[in-house]
């Protein structure tokens, strides 16, 4: 996976095809390094964040630690080939299935996005709801991770980048997924909010 600059939109090579590949992207806060062999996600706490990925080819589920800087471990289950993100913030993470035909910024993908379902859908989100791999809506807890899709040349947008191309392969339109922090979402929806509060009467007008 190659990362365009100033933002997370994966391109994905053609090199790990394999019928049983389950690809995950890990979100991380500070740093962290991903071993293969021992399928092991370390994570060191520290300003900043990165974003990793590996591919896992084998069948059955595949078993991984994640070990947090403090020391304690949590065990992540891919039991399923295709595209996982690994929530490895201390933060939820939101993300849905957006469609872009050309190339957009992250605050227009958001403003379309919620134009579209509207601040209720946003909500919703927020609490978990409605959420599933079929609505293409995901809430992934802190330390979790959710299968987003089985194609694992699919984009993932991680929260606070901004898409600034996305590849199109031939006549079809790639497959996109955003994700955004919780924080991120409550800022959208207090500005669309403030877009939806009935215009005042211009009072001079009246009087006329």
């Amino acid at each position: 996976m190659k990362f365009i600059t100033g933002c997370l939109a994966a391109t994905i090579t053609l090199t790990a095809c394999s019928s049983n590949t389950k690809r995950i992207l890990v979100l991380i806060k500070g740093s962290g390094e991903i071993n293969t062999d021992t399928k092991t996600i370390t994570l060191k706490d520290g300003a900043g964040t990165e974003e990793k990925t590996a591919d896992f080819n084998q069948s059955g589920t595949v078993s991984l630690q994640l070990k947090k800087d403090d020391g304690s471990t949590t065990t992540l289950q891919l039991p399923d080939k295709g595209l996982y993100v690994v929530n490895a913030k201390n933060d939820t993470v939101i993300g849905s299935y957006v469609q872009y035909s050309a190339p957009k910024t992250a605050y227009d993908t958001i403003r379309q996005e919620t134009i579209k379902h509207g601040i209720d859908s946003l909500s919703l989100l927020i609490e978990g709801k409605n959420v599933s791999e079929a609505n293409r809506n995901f809430y992934i807890l802190p330390y979790q991770t959710t299968r987003i899709t089985a194609n694992i040349d699919a984009f993932i947008v991680a929260p606070y980048h901004q898409m600034t191309s996305v590849e199109k392969v031939g006549d079809k339109d790639p497959e996109v997924y955003r994700f955004y922090s919780i924080k991120e979402i409550r800022q959208t929806i207090e500005k669309l909010k403030t877009l939806t509060a009935p215009v005042k009467a211009d009072a001079s007008k009246e009087k006329k």
